[in-house]
């Protein structure tokens, strides 16, 4: 832990976070070998850091140490930045040019946002990894470097191996040991101390007060997700430094320099989108719950009233339960069986028509009653009267009832009106 204490200190890094000590402990680990490293973060969580404690406690720290920002360099010039090109190789290349590899040779070489990289140029890094050997742009010349890569990415790289913007082999040849560092939700117990830090030094550099929070401010500081990490939280509290005149802040003060949309409250196990979708999801279920509760009671009091009384009256008391319990069962409408209205046809009702095993007369014939057989006997008659008025043209008469000419048709046979 002294050798952690000593490498903080000479690189002003702040925090007691385990996963931020474990990574520091895997630098070291690895510093006096010369096998590739790739660190993994979110961007802002400092990974600019592992590389260079990595080169400083190599046997390379006395040769050059490049860093590279992969994402910031066009893809039309990566190459020869990387490899260096000839003159001529191409249009404005009026000399012959070093690249970053041929530089760095004998030290260590920083790739950042390397998941940034084109297709064209991880096969020459690949190249390198595997035998030290590159091309410049131009040139047919094979030339050899001795170069420590250390790499690092805020994207998931095998994701982009799945999706074809990364090639499986360069993953795992960068990726022998990989270091990981934690997000600044993840060191809720760090962020006053990385404030107080960054207080001082602001103050110093403004020639202002040091700003501080009380307990409320605090807490709302460590409830916020800081999507930009440690980058967001040093312009936070430099912003706060220069704006505010008061120097002891409270919550509502420092409020209204937060992003409303991100001041969430972050849970131990989890960021601040997860906990949301979590609260979503389980609103959801219990809302699923509460009404198959619902239905199933209103299914219970039905039943028990189906067993006491006349179907006739439970079908006009609760039509809107019944039709939505043959809703979700797939069978064709209560109304329509029992011809209390005269809906338009619909394809539904039209295809259980064609089953010649469904018949409507057996849920009548349940408990049957003197108000359904009332009805029985009028819709029989209004049959009989479609029939005689349209001179026994079926498709006449179904029309002027308002049912399906399949529907009348099984009537017809129904009622032995043929």
């Amino acid at each position: 832990m002294d050798k952690i204490h000593s490498i903080k200190q000479k690189y002003g890094i702040i925090g007691n976070n385990p996963v931020l000590n474990r990574a520091l402990e895997r630098a070291v680990q690895v510093a006096p070998t010369d096998i590739s490293v790739l660190v993994t973060g979110e961007s802002g969580v400092g990974k600019e850091f592992i590389p260079k404690i990595i080169h400083g406690l190599s046997r390379r720290k006395h040769n050059n140490y490049i860093a590279v920002n992969c994402g910031a360099i066009p893809e039309g010039t990566i190459d020869s930045e990387l490899f260096g090109h000839e003159k001529g190789a191409f249009t404005g290349a009026v000399g012959t040019r070093k690249g970053y590899f041929e530089v760095a040779d004998g030290g260590t070489i920083f790739l950042d946002e390397v998941g940034e990289l084109p297709m064209h140029t991880q096969v020459r890094l690949l190249r390198i990894l595997e035998s030290g050997e590159f091309m410049k742009v131009g040139s047919s010349e094979i030339q050899k470097t001795d170069v420590r890569i250390v790499a690092a990415t805020n994207v998931n790289v095998l994701e982009a191996v799945q999706n074809g913007k990364f090639r499986e082999d360069l993953y795992y040849r960068l990726n022998t040991v990989e270091i990981r560092l934690p997000a600044l939700r993840e060191r809720k117990d760090d962020i006053p101390l990385l404030f107080r830090k960054f207080a001082l030094d602001f103050a110093e550099k403004y020639h202002r007060p040091t700003v501080r929070l009380n307990e409320e401010a605090l807490q709302l500081m460590a409830n916020y997700s800081w999507p930009g990490n440690i980058r967001q939280l040093r312009n936070f509290v430099e912003q706060i430094s220069v704006v505010e005149e008061q120097t002891d802040l409270t919550a509502p003060q420092i409020s209204k320099h937060i992003p409303r949309n991100a001041l969430v409250p972050i849970s131990k196990n989890g960021s601040a989108a997860s906990q949301q979708e979590f609260h979503t999801e389980r609103e959801i279920l219990y809302k699923i719950l509460f009404d198959m509760k619902k239905d199933i009671n209103d299914l219970r009091s039905l039943t028990l009233k189906m067993m006491q009384g006349k179907p006739g009256d439970i079908v006009k008391e609760n039509p809107e339960l019944i039709n939505r319990v043959y809703e979700q069962s797939n069978l064709p409408n209560l109304d329509t069986v029992y011809s209390y209205q005269n809906p338009e046809p619909t394809n539904d009702f039209a295809d259980y028509n064609e089953i010649e095993d469904f018949e409507y007369e057996d849920i009548t014939d349940i408990a049957p009653s003197e108000e359904v057989l009332s009805l029985q006997k009028n819709e029989h008659e209004l049959i009989e009267k479609a029939l005689e008025k349209h001179h026994g043209r079926r498709k006449d008469a179904a029309q002027e009832l308002g049912i399906s000419e399949r529907t009348l048709y099984r009537k017809i046979k129904q009622y032995g009106l043929d």
